[in-house]
């Protein structure tokens, strides 16, 4: 009998040995899975379904909560010029930068070269952290292949303390975007979304979701 149990508990370890490494390889495909649904694969930042995904958190708890839209100004000609090899290492560098930023901060790759900012904080911590991506950004010159770029963007934000309740997420990138555009169309540095102000600027037409 027990020769029996032996053998019967040796199977049971040899399938124990099969089955493990097996289900090590699901659950490291399955996290690989789950992180590129949800990082940028250029930069390794969230992409927009996560940031959205934290930003649509943030308003269900009525957290005090910020949105900074930015894009690279010039980034076609970037492209154009050096090549797109060049532009995925700016945007890789840029990316880096903004994940530095202090304080309660999410960067995102949204797409292209937009980048975006929720800021889990005040008003004027959103107004800090959109000036220091402004900052973080054209402060230093960025190395790409063989050449040192001087890189600016346009930056707008809003936040959730400037409007009525229940905004969604919808509203908050519209107006963002809103602010950014018309950063970019005037001091092509940081702007804050104001109704009074921005409401007379053309947004431009994006798909948010």
């Amino acid at each position: 009998m027990m020769q029996h149990l032996a053998t019967a508990l040796g199977g049971v370890l040899a399938g124990l040995a099969l089955a493990v490494p097996l289900l090590w390889q699901r659950q490291r495909a399955l996290t690989k899975a789950l992180w590129a649904a949800t990082h940028d694969d250029i930069t390794g930042l969230p992409n927009r379904r996560l940031f959205l995904t934290h930003l649509r958190a943030a308003l269900a708890d009525n957290t005090p909560a910020g949105v900074v839209l930015l894009d690279l100004n010039n980034f076609k000609t970037v492209n154009d010029t050096l090549g797109h090899e060049a532009g995925n290492d700016l945007l890789d560098q840029v990316g880096r930068r903004l994940a530095s930023l202090p304080g309660p901060v999410l960067a995102a790759r949204l797409s292209g070269d937009e980048f975006a900012l929720l800021v889990t904080d005040d008003r004027e911590a959103t107004a800090v952290a959109a000036n220091a991506a402004w900052q973080v950004i054209a402060a230093h010159s960025i190395r790409v292949v063989n050449a040192d770029l001087h890189v600016t963007a346009s930056v707008g934000y809003t936040h959730t303390h400037t409007h009525q309740p229940n905004i969604g997420t919808r509203q908050m990138l519209s107006q963002a975007d809103s602010a950014m555009y018309e950063a970019k169309v005037t001091t092509g540095r940081v702007r804050e979304y104001l109704p009074h102000r921005t409401a007379t600027v053309r947004s431009r037409d994006r798909q948010r979701h």
